[in-house]
């Protein structure tokens, strides 16, 4: 200030020396504090996404482990010596359950195909015994689930595909032969979801093999059963493929920092990662910086302007606007608009502040909001509006708890749409969602208030329902059953759906509770479907049920 001997020039220099005091202390200070809180955050939704994502891979892989294990359990040995009986059998419970839409195969001991359901044209391997999942599974002890095959690109068409195998045997526990299903990763109802989605605007989702050093899904196609970066590459990829699970930040192959969260997928001893660019998850931050660098120097402009032309006038309410300002930036008061008490320039500036301050008000109440959503889809799912299975997986134990703590009843409903894959094929998906949604509203029109009502998986749903026994729970499906039929869906007419009804016994396990209602849900298939099925009871008495 050697050089500006006026007051006029020095007050000008004092206000342009406070306005970016106050940039520094928001860049430097407020800036840094509101980063960490919306990393932690960002990284804490990140991570339960993925856990979500994993644990709905490890249920899709488990269900077609369970379904070849029970298929390799009931094929009558009889049947490899007669390759056309054995055909239609394979076509038959793939019918049923068509989960592996390549192929159901079995092959002899020495790895020729004895019969094969949906072989794809053009297949010509005479023999599997020189692929990794043969040779194990003809090892496997009788205890071992179905074996997993190394993922790799179909000889005919090199789409990738999964091989899920069990051996078969007979009365004297002798393998007689192999059970293997063939499943492509883009299949529906498989790996689709996880191939296809986007998080955010940029981000995405890997599904790894550490045992392979392999990239098993991607939502970037060109990644699919590529080799994973070699070690020493990518330091936050080491850590995961030696067994870290959690969040971190690091920089991907093409330069992108990212943040990344790990979760494992229980069954295989895959990860999945979810990732998104740092510049999208700190974006708020971002443009929280760039609104307060325009607007302070907005004001500061505004406040040169107006010293020089009204000084005498403003010079007192302009100091003490200045006073206040700075002690907001400072940290000693809170930032709140300030009162306008002259209706000239002055007020002017106090009026710019007061606009930065509600500014930046909305935008703290929009991330709130954008958070509280984040929040809500997570637990939700879009589609139907029903609960998702991480919000089903948050209640259902607190629900098992109170049962057996009180010993009231709590009962389960496992519904399941008939022949949907044929209004799929028929109609196309837009028509199935608007099925789902239909059906989801009928739904909630025959449940009581202590009801849920949870999207299990494509078209099945469960309800859970407190303090409900057998007998009020069979009642209630039933009232679902003949709901649903009775509705008429225009351009689609009726549906009909089968259902699985299960009571909690009394030391009996989540997973063995929902196996019973499923079994349920199975016999009404097998017994023509639009049918409410019963679970048989649960091993020891059940609970007392005081079912409304």
């Amino acid at each position: 200030m050697g050089y500006c001997k006026s007051i006029k020039c020095r007050l000008i220099a004092l206000g342009v020396l406070l306005v970016i005091i106050g940039i520094l202390v928001r860049l430097s200070a407020a800036l840094p504090a509101v980063q960490k809180p919306v990393h932690d955050l960002m990284a804490a939704e990140q991570l339960s996404i993925a856990t979500y994502v994993a644990r709905d891979v490890d249920n899709r892989i488990q269900v077609r482990r369970a379904l070849i294990h029970e298929l390799a359990a009931m094929l009558p040995p009889a049947l490899l010596e007669q390759p056309a009986l054995l055909t239609s059998w394979l076509g038959e419970r793939e019918r049923l359950n068509p989960l592996f839409n390549r192929s159901l195969l079995v092959l002899a001991p020495d790895g020729h195909p004895l019969a094969e359901y949906s072989a794809m044209p053009g297949r010509k391997r005479s023999s599997y015994a020189d692929l990794d999942w043969f040779a194990a599974a003809l090892a496997a002890n009788r205890t071992a689930p179905p074996l997993i095959g190394r993922p790799r690109r179909d000889d005919v068409d090199g789409a990738p595909i999964l091989v899920v195998a069990a051996p078969v045997r007979d009365a004297g526990n002798r393998t007689r032969a192999v059970l293997a299903g063939i499943v492509t990763l883009d299949a529906k109802g498989f790996l689709d979801g996880l191939l296809q989605s986007r998080l955010g605007s940029s981000g995405g989702f890997l599904l790894i093999s550490p045992a392979d050093k392999l990239f098993v899904g991607s939502s970037d196609p060109a990644m699919v059963l590529q080799p994973t970066p070699a070690q020493g590459t990518n330091p936050l990829h080491d850590r995961a493929m030696a067994g870290y699970r959690g969040t971190g930040i690091t920089v991907n192959a093409k330069g992108i920092e990212e943040l990344s969260a790990m979760a494992t997928v229980p069954g295989t001893g895959w990860f999945v990662v979810a990732r998104t660019p740092t510049a999208e998850v700190f974006q708020p931050v971002t443009e929280l910086r760039r609104i307060m660098v325009r607007n302070a120097f907005a004001t500061m402009t505004g406040m040169i302007l107006i010293l020089l032309a009204l000084l005498p006038r403003v010079l007192r309410p302009l100091t003490s606007a200045a006073r206040s300002i700075r002690e907001m930036a400072e940290g000693k008061r809170d930032l709140a608009p300030l009162p306008v008490t002259r209706q000239d320039e002055v007020g002017d500036l106090v009026l710019g502040f007061n606009h930065l301050v509600a500014k930046l008000h909305e935008k703290e109440q929009a991330l709130m909001q954008t958070m509280q959503k984040l929040d809500q889809l997570a637990g939700t799912d879009t589609l139907t509006g029903a609960w998702n299975r991480r919000h089903f997986d948050e209640v259902v134990d607190r629900e098992l708890d109170r049962s057996r703590r009180y010993g009231h009843a709590l009962a389960l409903i496992v519904l399941d749409l008939d022949r949907f894959k044929e209004i799929n094929d028929r109609y196309g998906h837009v028509e199935g969602d608007r099925v789902l949604q239909e059906v989801a509203s009928c739904m909630r029109e025959a449940l009581r208030k202590p009801d849920s009502l949870t999207r299990w998986g494509g078209e099945e749903f469960i309800v859970l329902m407190p303090d409900t026994g057998i007998a009020s729970a069979a009642i209630l499906a039933e009232r679902l059953r003949s709901n649903i039929a009775a509705r008429h869906i225009e351009g689609i007419g009726t549906v009909t759906a089968s259902i699985g009804v299960a009571e909690l016994g009394t030391s009996e396990q989540r997973n063995a509770w929902l196996a019973r209602a499923d079994a349920a849900l199975y016999r009404a298939k097998q017994a023509g479907r639009n049918r409410v099925e019963l679970a048989d009871a649960a091993q020891g008495a059940g609970l007392t049920a005081h079912a409304h």
